[in-house]
């Protein structure tokens, strides 16, 4: 059972990165598009340059697409991740110390979530694996080497 488990687990953690991402990237679509009831809820948007609001939502987009893809995984959830335990203890963890009175669990999962894919970058399906097989590939084949013409 467990050698089947750890067979699947690239394909697990390539569909986890997806949904994460897809999601992180939903809540700054929300906040920087107006999309899905917007900011306010009635299709507003936050105020372009903002102090955190704009930019937190630029890191949800950009971070949360880049993750989404599985491209420079490690280094976009390295970020989304610090942005989210910064908006946990600058925003939610002031109004109690529990998550789940502050309100703050979306900003602990996403927090945690993307400092797992840190470590365990993009798993299966993610464009980082596409681009390093390639690389790899070009590494292993050797350099043409010149040839003397052949002489009759």
């Amino acid at each position: 059972m467990s050698g089947r488990l750890d067979s699947a687990q690239p394909y697990a953690l390539g569909l986890f990165r997806i949904v994460v991402g897809l999601l992180f990237a939903c809540h700054g679509a929300v906040a920087l598009l107006g999309v899905l009831g917007g900011a306010d809820g009635k299709g507003g948007t936050v105020a372009l340059g903002a102090w955190p609001n704009w930019y937190a939502a630029v890191i949800e987009l950009v971070g949360g697409s880049l993750v989404l893809l599985g491209l420079g995984t490690r280094a976009a959830a390295f970020i989304s991740s610090g942005a989210m335990a910064y908006a946990y203890f600058s925003v939610h963890q002031p109004k109690a110390l529990w998550p789940v009175q502050n309100d703050g669990e979306g900003a602990a999962m996403y927090c945690w979530a993307m400092f797992l894919l840190v470590f365990t970058g993009s798993g299966a399906f993610g464009l980082d694996r596409l681009f390093t097989r390639r690389t790899r590939a070009r590494a292993a084949q050797p350099e043409p080497t010149e040839q003397a013409p052949v002489a009759a």
